[in-house]
């Protein structure tokens, strides 16, 4: 493409920003010289690239690529079998770590959209042996482990208790009688040698090689003699410490050697895949979203945001190119974003190209073109002496010349620069041209016959920036289909020109420019009155539907409440009905059992009538009333009136009426705590108060001992006949006996005294009496027996 043209659009410095989120040199450079494509299937392919590390990154929580430094030279040196320092070896294992994570942290995702960045990863070579190796051999920039070797251990554990034999020999001499020899109580060293510092009068004394003298002459460092074998020894140990070192360092610069294409080949790879995952935090960071993209020349915008300026000043801008129109004519007020929008439509496509998301909203759609020519700013050019005018033609005669069906053109101010009228000529026949060519393109222009020539040209559509003509302010956002008035005389009296000046310029205007120019600025207005108009109805008709959706759904939470509660009362009654019935059955099981004994006794008995109040509590359960039937009757509109009991079927529920409008058919009633209304055909009329009949008690009287549920201490026998009371004492006796109790107490009272005597008799011969005597004061008296049970 145009180097030119990718300059005055600025991706240069959009993939600048991108390699801010690189750590590799390698990267960086890839991103410096990386430049859009043309070809469809490479754009979508750097896409889904693209794409998949944002979901790497900020859904799972993988990939990203640790640094390393650029180690292709070490690598080189190591396959022509040179020795890598220590140093040199830790920065091939930052190569070695970053080559491991980057496989492992993506292969180790479970998404089935992760494809394209699995494939590439899996190129990538890491070996783990050698990883380890150099980590646990190489433990800083100089030194290697004692654990490296074997032999290593032994010659460095041989060098330091030679080191301390040497020093416990010197130290005697420090501290014996020689030590007014001395300059100094120290032990040092000379070229790697122990010596001591001896006076410079006494050296005679000491016998032992000199190996340096102070600078002043007045110390001598000599090594003695008995310590002069251990010197030795100690300095071959250190001869073979190195040996061993540099063998070590050898054979793991050998093996770096041995993979050399495989490590140059992950660098390259890891830089790619680096590029793709700084793209991808690029366009996180902005709020990007993935284009469609296509090549029949195609451009959708949907709140497109230029990315060089600052997101809290930037205006989202909307525009649409290549379905009914090939080209846009941008009119409207200077510093109106006109330039702004042309560069970032011309962008957006270039970002696209590189397999960057773009900075708009979902749906937003631009063309993978073949080229793409841009002509902004002013160009002018010392060096070739040519003006602003010759500069910009020079352009626009290059666009001409090779622009194809497969271009996009954008050109600010065409024709600009010399005489209007020549100007204007010349841009409606370029633009006449470019239309002939098929290309798609964008034209900013301050020029009115232009703007009537949109109009009777096919292919090309008018559109404007708009403009606050109550404040003299742009709105930094586009329409299309009509142009914009260029308001410059506005703006100048914003900007504080001189009132006369302005009436004169006005008084120069031709009076076909100046109609023009007022049908276009009472357009514009019109137009933005009518959007604002527009924007309050559907913020009004948006909380509207949000006022149903909640009503709505209130409704649907009521309903499902109303099913629950009404499918929980039927389950629980045919839970109910489920255990009545199968206690009924089993009790009529054992009262079956009991009856086909060929002879009952006295217990069969007892236990039969258990069973049979059993079954009677069973069927009737714990209830005492009866609910009575309510009568409902339609309601009728004329007959309905305030105060009236109704029933509302929709709520289930009783209520009273508030109102009744008859001539609409519907009444406003009160049910509970809920006031509505509703139509008079939905209700049901209840019966009036005073009318309604009292409603019957139906009690369930469970007669003798086994009417309460609790074990019973007495039994009141008064107003009852003998056989009566016999009768209900042998029942309350059963069931004293089967409660456990030990004594109980029966209520006849004194009258005549035959029923005391006659229960006295029946008691004396009863099986499960043990005792039984007259009440004592305070308990009855006479008027009551207590019966002490066995």
């Amino acid at each position: 493409m145009d180097t030119k043209s990718l300059n005055r659009l600025e991706l240069n410095k959009v993939l600048a920003a991108c390699a801010e989120y690189a750590c590799l040199d390698g990267t960086k450079r890839l991103f410096a010289g990386l430049g859009p494509s043309a070809d469809l299937d490479e754009v979508r392919e750097r896409l889904a690239r693209t794409g998949e590390c944002i979901k790497l990154l900020f859904t799972h929580g993988a990939g990203a690529i640790e640094y390393f430094p650029d180690v292709s030279d070490l690598v080189v040196r190591a396959s022509k079998h040179s020795v890598l320092s220590c140093a040199e070896l830790r920065q091939v294992n930052a190569l070695l770590r970053s080559a491991r994570l980057a496989y492992t942290s993506v292969s180790a995702v479970v998404d089935e959209d992760i494809v394209k960045i699995k494939s590439d990863v899996a190129r990538v070579y890491y070996d783990k042996n050698l990883e380890d190796d150099i980590a646990e051999k190489i433990i800083s920039d100089d030194e290697v482990a004692d654990s490296a070797s074997d032999a290593l251990f032994s010659i460095r554990s041989r060098i330091k208790s030679l080191n301390e034999r040497i020093r416990s020999k010197l130290s005697e001499y420090v501290s014996g009688d020689t030590a007014r020899y001395l300059q100094d109580g120290i032990v040092t060293m000379r070229g790697d040698r122990y010596v001591i510092p001896v006076k410079a009068e006494y050296r005679s004394r000491v016998k032992g090689l000199v190996h340096d003298r102070s600078q002043s002459g007045a110390t001598f460092f000599i090594e003695p003699e008995y310590v002069l074998e251990l010197n030795n020894e100690l300095v071959a140990l250190q001869i073979d410490e190195k040996e061993e070192v540099e063998r070590i360092l050898k054979v793991l610069s050998a093996r770096v050697g041995d993979m050399s294409s495989k490590l140059l080949a992950d660098m390259d790879e890891l830089a790619r895949l680096e590029s793709f995952y700084a793209a991808a935090q690029y366009c996180y960071a902005h709020k990007c979203v993935r284009p469609q993209v296509n090549k029949r020349g195609y451009i959708n915008i949907i709140r497109g945001r230029h990315p060089l300026i600052e997101p809290e000043k930037v205006v989202p801008v909307s525009l649409e190119l290549g379905a009914d129109y090939n080209f846009l004519l941008i009119s409207g007020a200077n510093t109106g974003g006109k330039t702004v929008t042309l560069k970032m439509c011309g962008l957006f496509c270039l970002m696209a190209a590189c397999g960057l998301y773009l900075p708009a909203s979902d749906g937003t759609a631009v063309c993978i073109f073949d080229d793409i020519f841009c002509d902004v700013g002013d160009s002018q050019s010392i060096e070739e002496s040519l003006s602003t005018f010759s500069s910009h033609i020079t352009t626009v005669i290059d666009m001409c010349r090779r622009a194809s069906a497969g271009s996009l053109v954008l050109i600010d101010e065409l024709g600009g620069g010399t005489n209007p009228d020549e100007g204007q000529a010349l841009a409606k026949a370029v633009v006449e041209h470019l239309l002939k060519v098929g290309c798609r393109g964008i034209v900013t222009t301050h020029f009115t016959p232009l703007k009537e020539f949109a109009y009777t040209m096919d292919g090309i559509e008018n559109a404007s920036m708009e403009f606050d003509a109550s404040t003299l302010k742009p709105l930094y956002s586009i329409k299309i289909g009509l142009p914009g008035a260029s308001n410059a005389l506005a703006i100048c009296r914003r900007l504080g020109m001189d009132e006369s000046i302005l009436n004169s310029a006005l008084s120069h205007l031709s009076e076909g420019g100046k109609a023009f120019e007022n049908i276009v600025r009472r357009a514009e207005e019109s137009r933005v009155e009518a959007d604002k108009k527009l924007q309050e109805a559907n913020e009004l008709q948006a909380r509207l539907k949000e006022r149903l959706s909640e009503v709505n759904r209130r409704i649907d939470e009521l309903n499902r409440q109303r099913e629950k509660l009404t499918a929980n009362a039927r389950a629980e009654s045919r839970r109910i009905v489920n255990e009545r019935t199968a206690e009924a059955e089993e009790l009529l099981d054992e009262m079956e059992a009991l009856f086909k004994k060929e002879e009952l006794n006295q217990a069969d008995l007892i236990k039969a009538r258990t069973l049979k109040n059993r079954l009677k509590n069973s069927v009737y359960g714990d209830e005492e009333d009866e609910r009575p039937v309510t009568d409902y009757k339609p309601a009728v509109a004329g007959e309905l009136k305030s105060g009236d009991a109704v029933y509302f079927d929709k709520l289930q529920s009783a209520g009273t009426v508030l109102s009744v409008n008859s001539s609409k058919g519907e009444a406003e009633i009160l049910c509970g705590s809920i006031r509505t209304r509703c139509k008079i055909t939905e209700l049901s009329k209840l019966p009036d108060r005073q009318s309604r009949p009292r409603e019957r008690e139906i009690k369930v009287k469970k007669s003798g001992a086994f009417a309460a549920s609790g074990p019973l201490l007495e039994i009141n026998l008064l107003g009852m006949t003998v056989p009566e009371a016999i009768y209900e004492v042998d029942n309350f006796i059963d069931r004293a006996v089967l409660d456990n109790l030990e004594e109980i107490k029966v209520i006849h009272g004194v009258g005549t005294g035959k029923l005391r005597e006659a229960i006295a008799r029946h008691l004396r011969g009863h099986k499960n009496v043990k005792s039984f005597r007259l009440g004592k004061y305070g308990e009855g008296e006479t008027g009551v027996t207590i019966i002490t049970l066995k």
